[in-house]
């Protein structure tokens, strides 16, 4: 299992990391592929300005091979696989920028149907049924984007982005690109809350800038996809959400969105409303960041109104990252219980706490690699006692292989189109 799985990956890293196909270097611009040692995952996608006229190309990735343990009755031992990889190509021409970017998952391949293991995680389906206790794969088309930005004036700007596969104006950045959570490995037990429309099928979005004042509107598909992780799942753009971002300081960064979701379970009738704000901090250094992420939001749909909250810290130092995640979360008490009773649902609190470690090993020209380990304490109410345990405790174990970033650094606090 963890040959095929390495193999796999290696493979994709290799296909990934090559130049694309009739790229050249211009003169005076910098390398494609950093040296081993120079450090730049500082950076941040918001901040980026690109170097002179043509074609630029960035990229990321993870690639995750491990054991993966979750306690308490529900939980058990096995073996884990979990991946993305995003290429973004970049064309200033003046005062108008093109963005093509592409992100996919072998997580299908890697993970199955069913995911992997994540006790009290609830979200989507398999065969028919609520998906329980489990964190749900990836799709193989995560994003499929093009947005086209034109400047007005000195402080303003309009950006047009369309995506069959990609994220509507809704929810903080997705817990992939979040640097707080760079030494993490599982999905956040919240994620059904803040960010589980990143993969939508069907997109388009305006934006507005006007000094550190960003205002985004988004019509979407808010459907769910489905079990076939392989293929596309459309359907009507009759969903629609508003986002503002501030640039508080050169530090922070607040948002706050809402969005009407039309029919986004398949198993349950009836449209919801979600709403979150957040608070972002990045610090970037010589060799590193630290970085720090709050939020709170909820979801009201079916009979139930679900809050939750989240604040997550990551430091990078030279080759060692460590992240903390702190949440509290209401989940769907029926679904994990296994009960079907639409007349009379219910919501209790779920606590985690989660702590990670990585450490990169080398860092050669076409990969890098280190290894990793998550420890997570949850707290359950005691109606979840029985089924699940009152202190549960998870771990992970896991190597990771990486795409070396470019000279503008690893995708963090990547949001399409912006």
């Amino acid at each position: 299992m963890f040959r095929r799985q390495i193999g796999i990956i290696l493979a994709v890293v290799s296909l990934a990391s090559s130049p694309a196909a009739g790229q050249t270097p211009q003169a005076g611009s910098p390398p494609s592929t950093p040296p081993p040692e120079q450090d730049h995952s500082a950076h941040n996608m918001g901040d980026m300005q690109m170097g002179g006229a043509g074609w630029h190309f960035m990229q990321d990735g993870a690639f995750n091979t491990g054991v993966n343990h979750q306690g308490g009755p529900r939980g058990g031992t096995e073996p884990v696989g979990t991946n993305w990889y995003m290429g973004m190509w970049r064309r200033q021409m003046d005062t108008r920028r093109l963005t093509l970017a592409a992100m996919f998952s072998g997580e299908p391949l890697t993970t199955g149907k069913d995911g992997y293991r994540e006790i009290f995680q609830v979200g989507e389906v398999l065969d028919g049924e609520p998906l329980v206790d489990r964190q749900h794969p990836h799709d193989l088309f995560m994003q499929l984007s093009a947005s086209w930005k034109t400047s007005i004036g000195e402080r303003g700007a309009l950006t047009l982005s369309a995506a069959p596969a990609g994220a509507p104006a809704l929810g903080p950045v997705a817990f992939m690109h979040r640097p707080s959570a760079a030494a993490i490995l599982a999905a956040p037990l919240a994620h059904h809350v803040f960010d589980s429309t990143h993969i939508s099928y069907g997109v388009a979005t305006v934006a507005a800038t006007i000094g550190p004042v960003t205002l985004e509107g988004s019509a979407f598909n808010g459907r769910e996809p489905d079990d076939e992780r392989w293929d596309f799942d459309f359907g009507r753009m009759d969903s629609v959400s508003g986002r503002i971002w501030l640039r508080a300081t050169p530090t922070w960064t607040l948002q706050a969105s809402a969005g009407r979701l039309v029919e986004p379970e398949s198993l349950e009738e009836g449209n919801a409303k979600r709403r979150t704000i957040s608070a972002a901090w990045w610090k970037p250094a010589a060799t590193g960041f630290g970085a720090a992420t709050i939020g709170y939001g909820n979801n009201v749909g079916h009979g139930l109104t679900r809050h939750a909250v989240f604040g997550e810290s990551g430091r990078q130092r030279g080759r060692t990252t460590v992240s903390g995640r702190v949440e509290a979360v209401q989940l769907e008490t029926n679904a994990l219980l296994g009960v079907e009773d639409h007349e009379h649902p219910r919501a209790d609190w779920v606590g985690a706490l989660t702590i990670g470690l990585q450490h990169d090993l080398f860092r050669l020209p076409q990969t890098w690699g280190g290894v990793g380990a998550n420890l997570t304490l949850h707290a359950s109410p005691d109606i979840l006692a029985e089924s699940h345990g009152k202190r549960p405790m998870s771990f992970q174990v896991y190597f990771q292989i990486r795409p070396p970033t470019s000279a503008m650094g690893r995708m963090w606090n990547n949001v399409m189109g912006l």
